[in-house]
């Protein structure tokens, strides 16, 4: 397998009811010709996307979500085999249909996708899957949607595309012999993928520790290259969850104005149930510190000089990617300008993003709140 750290921006694409077929002699969409107008278009079908589709249709308003994929929850089916959410189902809810799982149960990414299916079969949302949004543009009073099967007008655009965009590696990843096997924890599945041979997992956060605790118990070698001294968090205490004592004590509440609020989005996210001292008390993991160069084989670390890997797996995390969006203003950090969802750029709005009001902006159970606020000042404002 390829580096995949290639620039890619996966807007999201899902299917549920099927709409008239609108194809070419070239099996292209031409949107612009064969569609009306839009009050909204939704950019993304998984929980962000979904969870303001479920206001805009309590209100009665014309809407459309397009997505990449080719199925609803392939954003969560993508990733690795044994991922799991931290959050027990009766804090998974998105507006209108609760969690089909037992309380304290912990779903599996094939509980969640299923779950995206049946919620919009459920309230019968019209979306089109396989339409990859490459562009975004204001006109006077109408926005502009560029896709790989043509172009789109709505009056109004949400972006509910997430937080990943463009899976990050280190520049100097390119530099590594093809002989080492080297894969983004967004494209890794399981062990299997992985060559005989030594391996390291690059990245301290909840992605990083839970494959080196997968690999870890393959009869391998593996090298860890991160911060070890983190704040762990157990999933449950005394006997309860930790989502229930952060729901009880507010934690996940404060908006990012508040000085809770500033300080919990300042900090370093814990890890969430995954027992690191005990990962890295393994006698066949090594704990070699950031990783500062490499170079064909050689892969130079804080504490080591490794010439014998045979595998990295990259769980560095995301850069996001909003270049598509013809004006938009951007933040430092690469993120849209706005409050609540509300951005520069009248009619155009967005949901899903870390930190959008609360810490729970971007969990499945706490983004119904920022699409109900959506969703109530759209119909004070909004251009339909």
């Amino acid at each position: 397998m390829a580096l995949t750290s290639h620039f890619k921006c996966p807007l999201w694409t899902s299917k549920v009811r099927k709409h008239k077929d609108l194809s070419s002699p070239a099996g292209k969409l031409i949107f612009a010709e064969n569609l009306f107008m839009r009050d909204f278009i939704i950019i993304g079908a998984a929980q962000a996307g979904l969870s303001i589709a479920y206001f805009l249709k309590k209100n009665q308003r014309d809407f459309l979500i397009l997505d990449k994929e080719n199925e609803i929850g392939a954003s969560w089916l993508n990733r690795w085999d044994s991922l799991s959410l931290f959050t027990p189902s009766e804090f998974n809810n998105l507006p209108g249909m609760e969690f089909p799982s037992p309380k304290g149960y912990y779903p599996s990414k094939e509980d969640v996708a299923d779950y995206f299916k049946k919620y919009a079969r459920e309230f019968d949302f019209p979306i089109k899957l396989e339409i990859l949004v490459e562009g975004l543009e204001k006109k006077d009073d109408y926005f502009e949607i560029k896709t790989n099967k043509g172009n789109l007008q709505a009056k109004n655009v949400i972006v509910g595309t997430g937080p990943f965009h463009i899976p990050y590696t280190p520049g100097f990843a390119r530099n590594i012999s093809p002989e080492i096997f080297q894969v983004h924890s967004n494209y890794y599945k399981n062990p299997s993928q992985l060559h005989p041979g030594k391996a390291m997992v690059v990245g301290a956060g909840d992605s990083g520790f839970q494959i080196l605790d997968e690999i870890s118990q393959t009869n391998r070698t593996v090298y860890f290259s991160g911060e070890t001294n983190v704040k762990v968090l157990p999933q449950e205490l005394l006997g309860k969850t930790l989502f229930w004592w952060l729901k009880k004590t507010g934690i996940l509440g404060f908006n990012k104005d508040h000085w809770i609020g500033k300080k919990l989005s300042r900090n370093r996210q814990p890890i969430i149930g995954t027992d690191v001292k005990a990962i890295l008390k393994r006698e066949n993991v090594v704990s070699v510190g950031k990783t500062i160069y490499a170079k064909n084989q050689i892969i130079q670390t804080e504490k080591a000089e490794l010439t014998n890997l045979k595998n990295i797996i990259w769980a560095t995390g995301y850069r996001p990617n909003f270049n598509w969006i013809e004006g938009l203003e951007l933040s430092k950090d690469g993120y849209p300008k706005h409050y609540r969802g509300v951005s520069n750029i009248k009619g155009l709005y967005f949901i899903g993003l870390p930190w959008l009001y609360t810490r729970g902006s971007a969990t499945l159970g706490g983004i119904k709140k920022d699409a109900a606020y959506l969703a109530e000042y759209i119909e004070g404002n909004s251009n339909s």
